[in-house]
């Protein structure tokens, strides 16, 4: 698998940091952006083209939900992977609605955010 690009997108300085340590220790995974907003997001798209954007879903402004509808409206829109401590079935199903490829609950990265990613870019052939 070649090197996956990877926006993060969350109001949490902190949480962005230790995500892109979490993350940089798996050789396949390049963090190319770390943004505040969901607006921010929009406006990095064109110039970073990941592969997969982790988004949070509260956010000031533009929301991940919201932001997540625009990023999905353009023609090769990459995954993303709505991730937020809010975790119950309404907002599972309103990241589902507005397009969402997958839904990990903050408290689940460590066990759920690397198998997801793989199933997303490494489907069986079940």
């Amino acid at each position: 698998m070649l090197s996956l690009r990877i926006l993060l997108v969350d109001d949490n300085p902190a949480f962005l940091k230790s995500t892109t340590r979490f993350l940089s220790v798996n050789g396949q995974l390049e963090i190319v952006g770390c943004v505040l907003s969901g607006g921010e997001a929009l406006e990095q798209m064109p110039t970073l083209s990941p592969d997969l954007v982790l988004m949070d879903l509260a956010m000031p402004g533009i929301n991940g939900l919201e932001a997540t509808r625009h990023i999905k409206a353009q023609p090769n829109a990459p995954y993303i992977v709505i991730l937020t401590l809010n975790d119950n079935s309404e907002y599972r199903a309103a990241a589902k609605a507005v397009g969402a490829d997958g839904f990990v609950s903050k408290s689940e990265i460590g066990t759920a955010l690397l198998p997801l990613i793989h199933s997303l870019f490494l489907p069986s052939n079940a």
